[in-house]
Protein backbone atom coordinates (compact mmCIF):
# COMPACT_ATOMS: atom_id res chain seq x y z
CA UNK A 1 0.00 0.00 0.00
CA UNK A 2 1.16 3.23 -0.50
CA UNK A 3 0.58 6.34 1.47
CA UNK A 4 0.49 10.16 0.73
CA UNK A 5 1.47 12.16 4.45
CA UNK A 6 0.52 15.45 4.94
CA UNK A 7 1.83 16.78 8.35
CA UNK A 8 0.56 20.50 9.52
CA UNK A 9 -0.21 20.34 13.12
CA UNK A 10 2.91 22.50 13.98
CA UNK A 11 5.70 24.93 12.66
CA UNK A 12 7.07 22.42 10.73
CA UNK A 13 5.44 21.68 7.30
CA UNK A 14 6.23 18.21 6.21
CA UNK A 15 5.13 15.73 3.31
CA UNK A 16 5.45 12.02 2.16
CA UNK A 17 5.16 9.41 0.10
CA UNK A 18 5.96 6.00 1.56
CA UNK A 19 4.80 2.37 1.18
CA UNK A 20 5.39 -0.70 3.95
CA UNK A 21 8.97 -0.12 4.97
CA UNK A 22 10.29 2.34 2.78
CA UNK A 23 10.35 6.28 2.74
CA UNK A 24 10.29 7.18 -0.84
CA UNK A 25 10.50 10.46 -0.76
CA UNK A 26 9.66 13.37 1.85
CA UNK A 27 10.45 16.75 2.52
CA UNK A 28 10.03 18.90 5.53
CA UNK A 29 10.50 22.75 6.18
CA UNK A 30 10.50 24.38 9.51
CA UNK A 31 8.50 27.70 8.83
CA UNK A 32 6.71 30.70 9.47
CA UNK A 33 4.73 30.58 6.60
CA UNK A 34 1.19 29.58 6.07
CA UNK A 35 0.47 26.42 5.87
CA UNK A 36 -1.84 26.99 3.36
CA UNK A 37 1.06 28.79 1.27
CA UNK A 38 3.82 25.70 1.00
CA UNK A 39 1.66 22.17 1.64
CA UNK A 40 0.32 21.33 -1.94
CA UNK A 41 3.09 22.67 -4.02
CA UNK A 42 4.77 20.49 -1.62
CA UNK A 43 2.85 17.22 -1.70
CA UNK A 44 3.11 18.04 -5.80
CA UNK A 45 7.21 18.13 -5.74
CA UNK A 46 7.11 14.75 -3.47
CA UNK A 47 4.64 12.84 -5.85
CA UNK A 48 6.87 13.79 -8.72
CA UNK A 49 10.04 12.90 -6.76
CA UNK A 50 7.80 9.63 -5.95
CA UNK A 51 6.98 8.90 -9.34
CA UNK A 52 3.80 8.67 -8.70
CA UNK A 53 -0.16 10.14 -8.95
CA UNK A 54 -3.42 9.82 -7.17
CA UNK A 55 -3.81 6.97 -9.17
CA UNK A 56 -0.98 4.96 -7.37
CA UNK A 57 -2.05 6.49 -4.12
CA UNK A 58 -3.97 3.95 -1.90
CA UNK A 59 -4.33 6.71 0.87
CA UNK A 60 -3.83 9.81 2.07
CA UNK A 61 -2.97 10.19 5.94
CA UNK A 62 -3.02 13.80 8.11
CA UNK A 63 -2.67 14.66 11.12
CA UNK A 64 -5.38 15.06 12.90
CA UNK A 65 -4.68 16.94 16.58
CA UNK A 66 -3.75 18.10 18.85
CA UNK A 67 -1.73 21.13 17.51
CA UNK A 68 -2.66 24.52 15.60
CA UNK A 69 -5.75 24.86 15.23
CA UNK A 70 -5.36 26.84 11.84
CA UNK A 71 -2.37 24.22 10.51
CA UNK A 72 -4.89 21.14 11.24
CA UNK A 73 -7.81 22.88 9.56
CA UNK A 74 -5.61 23.62 6.68
CA UNK A 75 -3.54 19.80 6.35
CA UNK A 76 -7.41 18.27 6.93
CA UNK A 77 -9.16 20.39 4.15
CA UNK A 78 -6.13 19.39 1.90
CA UNK A 79 -6.87 16.00 2.33
CA UNK A 80 -10.54 15.80 2.38
CA UNK A 81 -10.14 17.83 -0.97
CA UNK A 82 -7.96 15.80 -2.29
CA UNK A 83 -9.37 12.27 -1.03
CA UNK A 84 -12.78 13.52 -2.41
CA UNK A 85 -11.49 14.43 -5.97
CA UNK A 86 -9.48 11.29 -6.75
CA UNK A 87 -11.75 9.00 -4.79
CA UNK A 88 -8.96 8.35 -2.12
CA UNK A 89 -9.51 6.81 1.56
CA UNK A 90 -7.67 8.56 4.21
CA UNK A 91 -6.40 8.64 7.65
CA UNK A 92 -6.88 10.40 10.69
CA UNK A 93 -3.36 9.99 12.61
CA UNK A 94 -3.31 11.70 16.29
CA UNK A 95 -0.13 14.01 16.28
CA UNK A 96 1.57 12.41 19.60
CA UNK A 97 1.38 8.96 18.12
CA UNK A 98 3.19 10.56 14.91
CA UNK A 99 5.53 12.13 17.11
CA UNK A 100 6.06 8.39 19.02
CA UNK A 101 6.79 7.20 15.53
CA UNK A 102 9.62 8.91 14.69
CA UNK A 103 11.51 6.36 17.14
CA UNK A 104 9.57 3.05 15.67
CA UNK A 105 12.90 0.44 15.51
CA UNK A 106 14.11 1.42 19.11
CA UNK A 107 12.82 -0.30 22.23
CA UNK A 108 11.90 1.97 23.97
CA UNK A 109 8.84 4.35 25.97
CA UNK A 110 8.55 7.57 24.61
CA UNK A 111 6.55 10.74 25.84
CA UNK A 112 5.05 12.90 23.30
CA UNK A 113 4.59 16.44 24.25
CA UNK A 114 3.69 19.66 22.66
CA UNK A 115 3.10 23.03 23.87
CA UNK A 116 -0.69 23.76 24.49
CA UNK A 117 -0.86 26.82 26.82
CA UNK A 118 0.52 28.45 30.01
CA UNK A 119 1.53 25.70 32.04
CA UNK A 120 -0.26 23.19 29.94
CA UNK A 121 1.01 20.50 27.34
CA UNK A 122 -1.42 18.28 25.16
CA UNK A 123 0.73 14.20 25.97
CA UNK A 124 0.70 10.88 25.48
CA UNK A 125 3.15 8.00 26.56
CA UNK A 126 4.11 5.09 24.20
CA UNK A 127 5.79 1.74 24.58
CA UNK A 128 8.21 0.58 21.05
CA UNK A 129 9.28 -2.44 20.62
CA UNK A 130 10.86 -3.24 17.38
CA UNK A 131 8.13 -2.14 14.67
CA UNK A 132 5.40 -1.94 17.14
CA UNK A 133 3.96 1.08 18.34
CA UNK A 134 1.49 0.82 21.43
CA UNK A 135 -0.26 3.28 23.13
CA UNK A 136 -0.06 3.45 27.20
CA UNK A 137 -2.01 6.68 27.38
CA UNK A 138 -4.87 8.65 25.78
CA UNK A 139 -4.41 12.23 24.33
CA UNK A 140 -4.37 14.47 26.87
CA UNK A 141 -4.06 17.87 28.08
CA UNK A 142 -2.21 17.76 31.39
CA UNK A 143 -0.16 20.37 33.76
CA UNK A 144 3.85 20.18 32.91
CA UNK A 145 4.60 19.14 36.45
CA UNK A 146 2.06 16.03 36.11
CA UNK A 147 3.40 14.79 32.75
CA UNK A 148 7.21 14.78 34.45
CA UNK A 149 5.53 12.88 37.28
CA UNK A 150 4.13 10.06 35.32
CA UNK A 151 7.61 10.21 33.34
CA UNK A 152 9.46 9.22 36.19
CA UNK A 153 6.97 6.64 36.29
CA UNK A 154 7.90 4.83 33.18
CA UNK A 155 12.05 4.74 34.22
CA UNK A 156 14.34 6.14 31.44
CA UNK A 157 11.98 8.23 28.61
CA UNK A 158 12.60 9.57 25.46
CA UNK A 159 11.02 13.15 24.91
CA UNK A 160 9.58 13.96 21.82
CA UNK A 161 7.92 17.17 20.51
CA UNK A 162 8.45 20.81 20.46
CA UNK A 163 8.13 20.51 24.31
CA UNK A 164 10.75 18.08 24.73
CA UNK A 165 13.42 20.10 25.09
CA UNK A 166 11.87 22.87 27.62
CA UNK A 167 10.61 19.54 29.68
CA UNK A 168 14.24 18.33 29.99
CA UNK A 169 15.95 21.44 30.89
CA UNK A 170 13.24 21.54 33.91
CA UNK A 171 12.72 18.22 34.99
CA UNK A 172 15.37 16.23 33.27
CA UNK A 173 17.27 14.65 35.71
CA UNK A 174 19.04 11.53 33.15
CA UNK A 175 15.47 9.39 32.87
CA UNK A 176 14.24 12.03 30.66
CA UNK A 177 16.12 12.09 27.28
CA UNK A 178 15.38 15.11 24.61
CA UNK A 179 14.66 13.58 21.33
CA UNK A 180 17.86 14.51 19.32
CA UNK A 181 16.44 17.44 16.38
CA UNK A 182 16.37 14.99 13.54
CA UNK A 183 13.98 13.24 15.61
CA UNK A 184 12.20 15.75 17.78
CA UNK A 185 9.15 16.93 15.11
CA UNK A 186 7.06 16.37 13.13
CA UNK A 187 7.67 14.18 10.03
CA UNK A 188 5.32 13.32 7.21
CA UNK A 189 7.23 10.06 7.00
CA UNK A 190 6.48 9.03 10.49
CA UNK A 191 2.42 9.88 9.80
CA UNK A 192 2.86 8.06 6.87
CA UNK A 193 3.70 4.60 8.88
CA UNK A 194 1.62 5.06 11.65
CA UNK A 195 -1.39 5.36 8.93
CA UNK A 196 -0.10 2.00 7.52
CA UNK A 197 -0.55 -0.05 10.62
CA UNK A 198 -4.08 2.00 11.44
CA UNK A 199 -7.13 1.77 9.35
CA UNK A 200 -8.53 3.78 6.34
CA UNK A 201 -11.61 5.78 6.81
CA UNK A 202 -13.74 7.93 4.00
CA UNK A 203 -12.68 11.74 3.94
CA UNK A 204 -16.31 12.83 5.34
CA UNK A 205 -15.35 10.53 8.93
CA UNK A 206 -11.83 12.76 8.79
CA UNK A 207 -11.91 15.29 11.78
CA UNK A 208 -9.74 17.65 13.98
CA UNK A 209 -9.36 16.13 17.71
CA UNK A 210 -8.16 19.98 19.10
CA UNK A 211 -8.41 18.27 22.95
CA UNK A 212 -9.29 21.95 24.09
CA UNK A 213 -12.14 24.32 22.73
CA UNK A 214 -11.09 26.76 20.39
CA UNK A 215 -11.07 30.35 20.46
CA UNK A 216 -14.48 30.93 18.57
CA UNK A 217 -15.88 28.41 20.86
CA UNK A 218 -14.80 30.29 24.28
CA UNK A 219 -16.05 33.57 22.79
CA UNK A 220 -19.36 32.04 21.80
CA UNK A 221 -20.10 30.33 25.15
CA UNK A 222 -19.15 33.80 26.99
CA UNK A 223 -20.83 35.68 25.18
CA UNK A 224 -24.16 33.07 25.79
CA UNK A 225 -23.08 33.58 29.67
CA UNK A 226 -23.99 37.14 29.44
Amino acid sequence: MTVLGIETSGHTASAAVCNEGRIIAEESVFTRLTHSQVIMPMCRRVMDAAEVTFRDIDCIAAAKGPGSYTGLRIGIAAVKGMCMAADIKCAGISTLMSLAYNFRGIDCVVCSVMYARGELVYGAFFEISGTDVKRLTDDRIISVSDIAAECAGYGKVYAVGDHAEALCEKYGSGSIICAPPQLRLQRASSLCFAALDGGMISPDELNADYLQITKAEKDLAEGKAK
